[in-house]
């Protein structure tokens, strides 16, 4: 009898909380490994469970516009969040900004980025971007060509992947010799080349999260949002090459 008892003791130790719930949670592919490593820590800390669906935040909030049972919105710009709290999708008082992204001209040759020269020169025959209207990232790509004066010179060697995951593969794989990344994506690779694209190039890449309207009394997706403001958190977020503000006390 006192085996069982410990045994039942170990068990409940190990158990996960009693009122543990689980956060669906759309993301912007910028912030695929960030996003990963994150809800890791979340369980580990909370015992709630988290499931991401990644995508360009044109389309994720398409998703969430007709009906998508999402939690949580991580996009990759301030604006549709701010629609879906306008539209009566998501909690007006839940919005924050939770990183600062930037973009990356990259390329898997180590001699063809070499700065916004590389781009004049236009020595090659394919650079990939996000959609610039569903991706933030891709949008911006666009206003740095423009404001170097190379967009109507570059503008037919264009490809453009659904969003900036699919961007990064074509760069990765070589089915583009460069392309527009977020910097997140190439911060830990020593290999190839790239060049940061000055912030005074192109609109803030400022990122929001909200509550949307099914999580409303989700207590994983409100214990989410609160762990994503957590030291821990925003150290993984600069970990992975996003700016931030500082709270206050920070």
């Amino acid at each position: 009898l006192r085996l069982l008892a410990l045994i039942a003791l170990a068990a409940a130790a190990f158990a996960a909380p009693a009122h543990a719930e689980t956060a669906k949670i759309a993301v912007a592919s910028n912030f695929i490994q960030a996003a990963k490593e994150i809800g890791e820590a979340f369980e580990n800390e909370t015992g709630h469970q988290t499931v991401f669906s990644f995508g360009a935040t044109g389309q994720l909030y398409a998703q969430i516009a007709h009906g998508a049972q999402f939690d949580i919105f991580l996009a990759a710009d301030q604006a549709r969040p701010q629609k879906a709290a306008d539209e009566g999708l998501a909690l007006p008082d839940s919005l924050f900004t939770y990183a600062k992204g930037r973009l990356v001209l990259y390329s898997a040759d180590p001699a063809l980025v070499s700065g916004e020269e590389t781009l004049r020169a236009a020595r090659f025959h394919k650079i990939a971007i996000a959609n610039p209207v569903t991706a933030p990232y891709g949008a911006a790509a666009i206003e740095v060509m423009r404001a170097l004066g190379v967009y109507d010179v570059l503008q037919g060697k264009l490809v453009q992947g659904a969003n900036i995951a699919q961007a990064y593969q074509f760069v990765a794989t070589g089915n583009a010799e460069t392309g527009f990344v977020a910097l997140s994506q190439v911060i830990g690779r020593e290999a190839g080349s790239r060049w940061l694209a000055p912030p005074t190039l192109h609109a803030p890449l400022a990122q929001d999260a909200v509550l949307l309207k099914p999580g409303e009394d989700n207590g994983a997706a409100r214990a989410f949002l609160d762990f994503l403001k957590s030291p821990a958190a925003r150290a993984i977020i600069r970990r992975h090459g996003y700016d931030l503000d500082a709270p206050a006390g920070e």
